[in-house]
């Protein structure tokens, strides 16, 4: 499912909306496009400056696009505990990005990872991480430097996705902002 300019504009409002609402102790308007009602894994990435200021989303579809933008926009501007959560006089200044996710597809093998296209989840029995297909573009990392990454996101050691019990699952997303 690819959405349009009008759509990806309507969501990146309505996660604005949901933060605002946050602010103004109302609750947000949910759009009624057919294509929102839709279930997808989805993340909300916030910038400020360029720098990263919260991401957070579902890597499956439990809800509804528009349920899971407005909820997971609010997660990142208040409960990604790396960050303080976002501050009034923020919210003017973010960037917004939403990455709407395919579905999962278990690996066999690492050569199947097309970098820049593919998102990658790695479940290990001691830990598990996700990283956005654009987060190896945007630092210009090959193959083996995502997954060390990824191994590392996951909290296990460099190599880990080769141990026997873990999983590595690829999927790729429409990204804006």
């Amino acid at each position: 499912m690819k959405l349009n300019e009008e759509q990806k504009r309507e969501l990146i409002n309505l996660a604005k909306d949901a933060i605002l609402a946050v602010f103004e102790h109302r609750a947000p308007k949910l759009p009624n496009d057919e294509a929102f009602q839709k279930k997808r894994g989805l993340f909300v990435s916030l910038h400020l400056e360029g720098e990263l200021r919260g991401c957070i989303g579902y890597i499956k579809p439990y809800k509804s696009i528009a349920q899971s933008v407005a909820e997971m926009a609010v997660a990142a501007a208040f409960e990604d505990h790396r960050f303080m959560p976002l501050r009034r006089e923020e919210l003017d200044e973010i960037e917004i990005e939403i990455s709407l996710l395919s579905p999962l597809v278990e690996l066999k093998s690492i050569d199947e990872i097309e970098v820049g296209r593919d998102g990658l989840l790695l479940q290990h029995p001691y830990g598990s991480g996700l990283l956005l297909p654009q987060v190896a573009t945007e630092y210009n990392w090959d193959r083996d430097t995502f997954l060390d990454h990824l191994c590392a996101k996951a909290g296990v050691r460099r190599g880990a996705y080769k141990d026997k019990g873990a999983k590595l699952f690829s999927f790729q997303a429409q990204v804006f902002d």
